[in-house]
């Protein structure tokens, strides 16, 4: 039976195949709609929710009042009417960023709650690739970072950490989120190239120099070893040493 075309378009969205529509074609799709037809309001939400796409499709360095104003279709002047600049922007994306990751809930086991948090938070870091290093170098007050770092704190305190001991804790865990998620975007070979890439090196790595390492590089070409870098058992020594804290309390 043939596929009717509008769940050939949603299956074709929902498996990637369908690349979004350039600026071209939404002016040409715009062309095409009634002349009449008021455009709609300009609002701090429209503002964001363009500024964050912007952003995910070309980084952050590439955000600029006026591209963001082309992008909407109105002049960049009109743009302050609802947010104060471009920091103010970035500042409100990042908070929108942090609002989609779980948020532990204070009370419960407290290491699957930070697993599941560290999980989401890398998930959220990966979907929004710009996004790690405005957390870790801007001072972020937006309710949707208040909100998850002070669960947070609840998480680790109700368990039985001290307040001081809570704010090393959750810093350790978001270390090495934000350090694995920066490598993870920044890695030169995909897990696919590990393998040719460790033959093209092995020549820089002596046996008699670097032993360990050269049999290392022996085990990915031989496939005996992936190479991948594993967040989860990171993650896991982290709550295990934490706990080992808690119980020296």
């Amino acid at each position: 039976m043939l596929m009717d075309k509008a769940r050939k378009h949603a299956l074709l969205l929902e498996s990637g195949l369908m690349t979004r529509r350039t600026n071209q074609q939404k002016d040409e799709m715009a062309k095409t709609i009634d002349p009449d037809t008021p455009p709609l309001p300009l609002s701090r939400d429209r503002v964001l929710g363009a500024a964050l796409r912007l952003a995910d499709e070309g980084g952050i360095e590439s955000l600029s009042m006026r591209k963001l104003a082309q992008d909407l279709g109105v002049k960049a002047m009109s743009l302050y009417n609802h947010v104060a600049n471009k920091d103010d922007i970035i500042d409100r994306i990042v908070d929108i960023v942090v609002s989609e990751i779980e948020v532990p809930v204070p009370g419960g086991d407290w290491k699957t709650a930070m697993r599941w948090r560290a999980i989401s938070a890398r998930a959220t870091l990966l979907r929004h690739p710009w996004a790690t290093m405005p957390i870790v170098s801007r001072v972020n007050v937006g309710p949707a970072m208040l909100r998850y770092v002070d669960a947070t704190l609840g998480c680790f305190y109700e368990a039985g950490f001290s307040l001081e001991m809570a704010d090393r804790a959750w810093n350790a865990i978001d270390s090495h989120i934000y350090g694995f998620t920066l490598q993870e975007l920044n890695f030169p070979f995909e897990a696919a190239e590990y393998s040719e890439a460790a033959k093209n090196g092995l020549s820089l790595i002596p046996a008699d120099k670097y032993p360990y390492l050269n049999q290392l590089t022996h085990y990915v070409m031989e496939g005996r070893y992936d190479g991948l870098h594993d967040f989860e058992f990171g993650l896991e020594l982290i709550l295990d040493g934490l706990d080992r804290f808690r119980d020296n309390a």
